[in-house]
Formats: C-alpha cells, structure tokens, sequence
C-alpha cells in the first residue's frame, strides 16, 4: 500500500468514528441544557448522577473496547471463529459489570451524601440514577458492538446509530421532562427513562445490524449466545481491565483537577469547565484516529504485515499531528469568540470569565500535542494487545506526576488555575514520551525489539 491509500484507508475508517464521539458527547449535553431550563436544583442532580455514570462506564468500557482489536487482529488471521468468540464474551463481561454496579445507582444516594451534597440533589441524583442506572448494560453493550462493527470496517452504521440516538434524547426526553403532548411531568426521571430507551433501542438497533446483515451473518455473533467461553472471556478481562482501568485514571485526573480549581473560585471553575468541553471537543478527534489506528495495527499485525503496520503507525500520528496544529491555531487566533458561546452577555461575571478562559485555552493550545500524542500511543499498543504496561505508565504519568506537578504550580508557587492546567500539560506529555516510546520499542521490525507476543495477555 502507498502512504496515500493509508491515510485514505485510516481516514475512512477514523471520520465515522471521529463523528460517533461528538455524537456521544452530545448526548449528554442535550441532557444538561433540557434539564437546565427545568430547573438548578434538576440540572445539578442529572450533573451528579451523569458524572457517577460516566465514571463507572469508563471502568467497565474496557470490555468493549478490548473487542477491537481482539476482532481485527483475528480477521487479519482469518480466524472467524475467534471473531465470534471474543466478541460474543466481550458482551458476556459487560452484562455482568454492569448487573453488579446496579446497587451503588440504586443506594446513589447516601454515597452524594457522605461525599458532602445538598440533601435535595441527592436525593433527586438517587431518583435519576435508580431508572437510568439500568442503562448501564445497555450502554456497554453498544460499546462493544461498535467496537465490533467498528473492527469489521462498518464504521458508518456506528456513527448514524449515535446521531439518531441524540435526536431522540430530545425527541423522548423533551416531552417526558415537561410533560408535553400530554405526558406527565417528570423531571429528572423523564430525563432518565429517556436515557434508558435511547440505550435499549440502540443495542436492538447495532444488535439486529450485526446478527441480520448479509455479510456478517457468517460470523453467527448471536448463535448459542448462552454458551461460555472460558479462554477467551479470561482474554478479554485481561485485556480489557487495563483498558478501563487507564480511562479511569485519565478521568480522574481530569475530575480532581476540576475540584482543585473549585478551591480557588467559582469564576475559575466556570471558566475551567468551559475551556475543559472545548479541549474534550477537540480530544475526540484525536480519539477516532486512536480508534483507526488500533485496527489497522491489529489487523496488520495479524496478517504479519510488519511493514505495513508501521507506516498505518505512522499516518496516524501525521494525521492527529495536523489536526493538532489547526486545533492550535483556533484556539490562539480565536480564544475569547469560543468561550462566548458558552455564556450570556448579559451576566455581570461573563467578561472575567472570557479573560480567564482565554488564558487556560492558550494552555489547551500547550497540551493539545500532549494529549493528542498520549491518546495515539495508546492506540496503536492496543493493537498490539498491550495494555497492562500502558496502564501502569498512564497512572504514573497522570497521578505521581500530573497531578501533584498543578498542585504545587497552582497552590505552593502561587500560579493558580493557569499552574493547575500546566501540571495537565506535564502529565499528559509525560505520558506520550513513555507511550510512544513503549509502542516503537514493541512494534517488529526494529532491531532488538521485544516479541509483541510476549506482552499480548
């Protein structure tokens, strides 16, 4: 393959997958901007129920995604039963996970409590958690089946699965929250149960996609479905832990950044928060391409196409290294026009919160590269279906060294906020210099390279 068909063949696989994340994303912001013009009491408790969600998703999201490359490593072998068998126990792990994390959503409640919140939106949390948290099986089955369809190059059915999603958060979710069209009015419990009916009926959807298609009817995903698996359920938990263990320690550096900048102010945590959904935008470019490159590399890997492997390596980071650079100059030429579109002239906070977040884009701008480099690092070993090492050096990087880093820059130097999102750019280049470095010692072809094998699980 010439370097063109490479970038045309990551690009075709990564777009899809670039448009399903923003999709995803919206999702929940559609959430917070209904529930914002419901109520502040509503509003904060779908924030605090939605962000217990997502950090026990991430954890349990490793399943799904250990799935891609299992799947398009197996295809590049051309062993179609390994397909349907890591695949069939990548939903088996995920039903599971998810059936033991319905008891903290349904006690939600008293968790919000002794971690110090109000009463009122604990107790709404709890109501919203108790309906939606049922979603949690669902939502993890819709992640390995896109990691599936994804690893079978149906990229496209992934990303027009997730924007019908978001239209019918609103379409159901508008109405149930209000009481429109003669529906009662439910609130937070309107927002959940449309949550929970957009996940289920996306897993028919996908589910029905893989079982029903001509061309993917041979790898009888859904045949004998009862039967275990043994070896290869023990492959995916080994592979996929890691995996989710990394996205939790990413998320939580992120998370205890933001209470780190809640100390200083409210002003500063605004414009924090806004400057973190712009950069999160921009992140999820980076995380298609990581998810492109992944197959690729496994299903090169697979075929024994060592050579070609590397040069799918290296379109990939050429590809997040240009995005990273018109990224950048967005957000130095155009800083202050961005973070108005998150607020409304008319609030007396507003100017400072634009001059604040200003500066902390400008460090987006520092990190982008960083984080760009870290989240196509991890791609591309995963690939190779080396995530344990990854995992270890994520923590290392992002906790023993990002996270202290911005507290002593922000509190004992005296930086503040702007010290906080420097130890973020700290870690986070931390870890693309170990990350890259592992997958190009790893990768064959280079002299006195270790034998992938002997990191796979």
């Amino acid at each position: 393959m010439t370097r063109a068909s490479h970038i045309r063949a990551t690009l075709v696989l990564g777009l899809p997958l670039i448009g399903s994340n923003i999709a995803q994303m919206l999702l929940h912001v559609t959430d917070s901007v209904m529930m914002g013009r419901y109520g502040v009491e509503e509003l904060a408790a779908v924030v605090l129920g939605t962000s217990l969600f997502f950090v026990t998703f991430i954890l349990g999201s490793g399943f799904g995604q250990a799935v891609m490359p299992m799947v398009a490593s197996a295809l590049g072998r051309g062993d179609e039963a390994q397909v349907r068998r890591d695949a069939r126990m990548g939903l088996w792990l995920s039903i599971a996970y998810g059936a033991l994390t319905y008891p903290l959503f349904w006690n939600s409640g008293a968790l919000l409590l002794a971690l110090g919140q109000n009463p009122e939106v604990a107790k709404l949390a709890q109501d919203f958690l108790r309906i939606a948290g049922a979603g949690m099986i669902p939502a993890l089955l819709v992640m390995v089946l896109k990691s599936y369809l994804a690893a079978l190059g149906r990229t496209r059915v992934v990303l027009w699965s997730t924007l019908a999603a978001v239209a019918l958060n609103i379409a159901v979710g508008w109405p149930l929250i209000f009481g429109h069209f003669g529906l009662p009015e439910m609130g937070v419990r309107g927002a959940a149960i449309s949550s929970l009916f957009v996940q289920a009926l996306n897993v028919g959807v996908l589910g029905s996609y893989a079982a029903r298609r001509h061309d993917l009817r041979r790898y009888e995903l859904f045949a004998r479905f009862w039967r275990p698996d043994w070896p290869a359920l023990v492959q995916v938990a080994r592979l996929g832990a890691p995996i989710g263990l990394t996205g939790l320690a990413e998320a939580g550096l992120f998370q205890a950044t933001a209470i780190m900048m809640g100390w200083i102010g409210t002003m500063e945590l605004a414009a924090h928060g806004i400057a973190l959904e712009v950069s999160a935008l921009s992140f999820m470019i980076h995380l298609g391409v990581a998810s492109a490159a992944t197959i690729r590399v496994a299903r090169f890997h697979g075929q024994g196409n060592i050579p070609a492997m590397r040069t799918a390596a290296r379109v990939a980071i050429g590809i997040s290294v240009v995005v990273g650079a018109v990224v950048v100059a967005i957000y130095l030429t155009l800083p202050q026009t961005i973070i108005g579109l998150f607020l409304f002239d008319g609030k007396p906070d507003t100017p400072a919160i634009i001059a604040y977040g200003t500066g902390l884009l400008a460090l987006a701008a520092l990190f982008q590269f960083a984080d760009a480099m870290q989240a196509i690092a991890l791609g591309l070993l995963r690939g190779l279906k080396d995530t344990r090492v990854p995992m270890v050096l994520a923590v290392i990087s992002y906790w023993i060294i990002g996270l202290p880093a911005g507290y002593v820059l922000g509190f004992p130097m005296g930086l503040g906020g702007q010290g906080l999102w420097l130890g973020l750019v700290v870690g986070l280049a931390v870890a693309a210099v170990l990350l890259m470095t592992r997958f190009w010692r790893l990768a064959p072809g280079r002299p006195g390279a270790t034998p992938v094998a002997a990191t796979s699980p």
